[in-house]
């Protein structure tokens, strides 16, 4: 016998909490500090750039990570709070957020 799913809910006690749907605190670049460091793991031997630590929403993030592909002259995605540039940029990415008013810290070699 399949196990029964409740399909439709009005009020009251469910399962699952409520989890917010996005961030919606944008601190200022001096007082954010982000960490840089290149990853190969999981991705067929090529190298990507990850930027994390950063507290922004979901939107600011997206631009930047924009901004940091058009500057470096790759691809990249965010996903899950770090943003990913494909390639080996982790010195052009220090040097774009330190203009930006970043802290910046370099992780692993």
């Amino acid at each position: 016998m399949p196990k029964e799913r409740v399909v439709w809910r009005e009020f009251g006690d469910s399962a699952e909490p409520e989890r917010p749907t996005s961030k919606s605190v944008n601190l200022p670049p001096q007082q954010q500090i982000a960490s840089v460091s290149q990853d190969r793991k999981g991705r067929g031997g090529k190298t990507v750039t990850l930027i994390s630590g950063l507290v922004l929403d979901d939107q600011a993030l997206k631009n930047l990570a924009k901004a940091l592909k058009a500057h470096c002259g790759g691809g990249g995605t965010y996903k899950e709070g770090v943003l990913e540039i494909q390639g080996e940029h982790r010195d052009k990415v220090m040097e774009y957020l330190k203009a930006k008013g970043y802290g910046v810290k370099r992780v692993g070699g």
